[in-house]
């Protein structure tokens, strides 16, 4: 309720009286934009700018790029004139370079490209290099770079691949490597487009390696490097499917054949998807990569991600008693690029596996210092290896203190911003996603006073997404009651007390799933503050002997209780563990059932091996922010529904392996 009279609010003060029920206008657009109804959104552009709509701009913008192939220039410029300095313009001109690199009109691409001010797009990256490169500029290390950069097969790069692979900027070689490390990020018709600059006339033969591996392998002789290269990548492949397959194939057969270099590349890559599976052989796979790569020229380069898995194997390796290869872990992270290597959780690690190696030094000082200085420098960040860095030290978990108070005059500035207040409208009237756009490029360039200024907008206008992400990109000043909310208060804790759960626990959980926005939905169909699937909810229902209404996913009481119902079953079903149940709530409970079989793990070894990224991140979110908001629920104002400050070493609960005795799931249909 009070979203919407805000929303009333902005309208009456930003816009004349004829817009004021005008709002239909700009929803009938967007679904006019969906259907490509052409006639119809010329129609409802021609009202919106008549009425003067405070997001006439928007309804202007859907009507010019749904025609955009058959624009002319003038008509783009009159566009940029009129919302000059706008998100819209900034959006149309991306819209249109890649419209230009299309027709081939590079001269009037590289006019504009320099107004672009996002420059987030790689493709127009690639066609401005192209525009530089057939202007004469030496601009090589960039367009090289642009080209390594791509991730998917567009024809922006694929035109510059073609260019600079003809000017001998681009070799075999680079070609090569380009297609691995597409293979190894998932992306083969990237691999396939690297691939044919080496040969153009053997697309039938790439395309075999790179989509029917195996059928290549069995039928292919290897005799010219293009050859070997070509098997190397289809082992590459079937690892992404069966990598006990194509460790088998490699060491039976292909290792022999293919040179140091390629042998190596190969089986980093079965290392890699073995570790993935959770595999007892993936480390064992990555030293026999070490040892054909040390044997190698030139010296072998891997990509952060398949080093980190190599660490993460590193830790999975024991049984219990066997320790996990920490000299292993150490050269992983040491191989990392320098930014990797910085990131908290290969900092926590890398100290960690210092600590462990010193213990069978016969100098184990400088070991510990550095190990001791590594944990101090992420020790009170507000994540999960920054807690679990400060509990390791002994420290006590410290909010930051309370940035001064927002002046006057910084509260006005953000509500003067047009930008906010066309985000704002956008999210109430359902077009999320144009809002967080809108939200985001107006956020450009700002400071930390009004970063926090701009949240404090967003946390009074109830916007929970944009108080917490906006607060989140201040860095010398930290809000944590903006980065940390505690909405739904009433709600939360009543339906924690009443399911079991301890509070902090859902707060971190709903935080992470919704950031409280009660009416947002996945992709996937998921909806409200706990992301209820629609099947899921249904059956919570049943269980608990409530009738179901759809409708329930996005009502907050409803969506809480069915949430949080469900929920505490699935931490019954994992014993009361928050971190498996973590991975259940967002993974479903049958895979985390199955990556707990295996050695018996350091809680925190086993949940930075979760296979999935996203959840291998929600679970690290989910519980760094319930230890933080047990904190915030453990003040003298707390009710005493709430419970205690709980560290995240007790959440996370010591150990992780298989089920000891005869432990039935609770709820054998858990879905």
């Amino acid at each position: 309720m009070l979203l919407s009279v805000l929303a009333a609010s902005l309208l009456l003060s930003t816009a004349p009286a004829s817009a004021q029920t005008g709002n239909d206008v700009i929803v009938e657009a967007r679904e006019a934009l969906k259907k490509k109804d052409t006639r119809r959104l010329a129609a409802l552009r021609a009202t919106a700018l008549a009425e003067r709509h405070p997001l006439a701009q928007w309804v202007d913008y859907w009507e010019l790029s749904n025609r955009l192939f058959a624009a002319a220039p003038s008509e783009i410029e009159a566009f940029y004139k009129r919302w000059s300095g706008t998100y819209v313009e900034d959006r149309l001109r991306n819209d249109w370079l890649l419209e230009l690199g299309r027709r081939g009109d590079l001269k009037a691409l590289a006019a504009d490209y320099p107004r672009f001010r996002m420059n987030d797009d790689r493709e127009v990256t690639c066609y401005a290099a192209l525009a530089d490169l057939q202007d004469g500029k030496d601009n090589r290390s960039a367009a090289r770079a642009a080209w390594f950069n791509q991730r998917d097969a567009v024809d922006g790069c694929a035109q510059l691949g073609t260019a600079l692979y003809a000017a001998g900027t681009l070799n075999e070689n680079d070609a090569w490597r380009r297609a691995r490390l597409a293979v190894e990020a998932g992306r083969p018709r990237t691999a396939r487009q690297a691939a044919l600059l080496v040969n153009p006339q053997a697309e039938t033969e790439i395309g075999n390696a790179i989509d029917n591996p195996v059928r290549y392998l069995a039928s292919t002789t290897p005799r010219t490097r293009q050859d070997k290269e070509l098997i190397t990548l289809a082992l590459m492949r079937q690892a992404g499917s069966d990598p006990e397959a194509a460790a088998a194939s490699l060491g039976s057969q292909w290792e022999s054949a293919l040179p140091k270099d390629l042998a190596a590349w190969a089986w980093a890559a079965v290392a890699k998807q073995a570790a993935i599976k959770l595999l007892p052989e993936a480390s064992s796979y990555y030293q026999r990569a070490d040892l054909l790569a040390a044997k190698a020229t030139p010296a072998m380069e891997w990509p952060d991600e398949t080093l980190a898995w190599k660490a993460r194997a590193a830790l999975r390796v024991g049984n219990g008693t066997a320790k996990p290869r920490w000299q292993q872990v150490v050269q992983a992270i040491n191989d990392m690029s320098a930014s990797e290597q910085r990131e908290p959780t290969w900092v926590y690690w890398k100290a960690r596996a210092l600590q462990a190696l010193a213990q069978d030094s016969t100098e184990p000082a400088p070991m510990l210092a550095q190990a001791q200085e590594m944990l101090t420098g992420i020790a009170g960040q507000l994540s999960f290896y920054g807690i679990l860095a400060a509990e390791d030290l002994g420290q006590p978990l410290v909010l930051p203190e309370a940035p001064a108070p927002l002046t006057d005059d910084e509260k006005k500035a953000a509500t003067r911003e047009a930008g906010l207040a066309r985000a704002t409208q956008l999210i109430t009237l359902g077009l999320r996603n144009e809002g967080v756009r809108e939200w985001n490029f107006t956020l450009r360039g700002m400071d930390d006073r009004a970063l926090m200024a701009a949240s404090q907008y967003a946390c009074e206008r109830e916007l929970w997404q944009q108080c917490i992400n906006t607060s989140e990109r201040t860095k010398a000043e930290v809000n944590v009651a903006q980065r940390y909310p505690l909405p739904y208060r009433r709600e939360i804790l009543g339906n924690a007390r009443d399911t079991g759960l301890d509070p902090a626990y859902v707060y971190g959980l709903v935080r992470q799933e919704s950031r409280f926005t009660a009416d947002i939905r996945s992709s996937a169909g998921a909806g409200g503050l706990m992301q209820l699937m629609p099947a899921t909810a249904r059956w919570t229902a049943k269980k608990i002997g409530v009738s179901f209404n759809p409708e329930h996913v996005t009502q907050p009481d409803a969506n809480l209780r069915l949430g949080t119902q469900y929920l505490s079953r699935v931490v019954e079903d994992f014993e009361g563990s928050q971190l498996l149940a973590a991975a259940g709530y967002n993974a479903g409970p049958n895979r985390p059932r199955r990556w707990r079989e295996g050695p018996v793990m350091e809680a925190a070894a086993w949940a930075e091996n979760v296979p999935f990224t996203e959840t291998r991140d929600y679970v690290k979110k989910v519980l760094g922010n319930a230890v933080i908001y047990s904190q915030l629920l453990s003040g003298p104002a707390t009710p005493s529904t709430a419970a205690p400050a709980t560290p995240l070493k007790t959440r996370l609960g010591g150990t992780v392996g298989p089920r000891v005795g005869p432990v039935p799931a609770v709820e054998k249909d858990l879905p």
